[in-house]
């Protein structure tokens, strides 16, 4: 399935890998990055950049600091999450601080819902 990006975006994207929090390195670089199934970090996704994308799965996984429990952080997010669903996209979100607090379970979440949705598009 193809999802469409904006290219304009494709530099931003580049300088945020360059420049990722500290819960966006432990996940990629403890999880995500050897993990069997693919994944992106900070992937243009539509008209946004994602910070981590699994194209087999149509999954997105977001990690969240505290701008985003703020109402007007809170309300883009939903409309985010909706118009990537429109792509037919998941999106999880985690806070930073569940990444810094339960880590594996972030993880075990993480893999579940590869399992269960790239199982499907084989």
């Amino acid at each position: 399935m193809f999802i469409p990006y904006d290219s304009k975006l494709k530099k931003n994207a580049r300088e945020l890998r360059g420049n990722m929090t500290p819960q966006e390195r432990r996940l990629w670089y403890t999880f995500l990055r050897a993990y069997p199934v693919k994944f992106y970090r900070q992937r243009v996704v539509g008209q946004y950049i994602v910070d981590f994308y699994c194209p087999r799965a149509a999954l997105v996984v977001e990690l969240d600091g505290s701008q985003h429990f703020e109402p007007s952080g809170a309300e883009r997010d939903m409309r985010r999450d909706a118009e990537l669903a429109a792509l037919g996209l998941l999106v999880l979100r985690f806070s930073n601080e569940e990444v810094n607090r339960n880590f594996s379970a972030v993880c075990g979440e993480i893999d579940r819902q590869v399992r269960a949705l790239a199982h499907g598009r084989e």
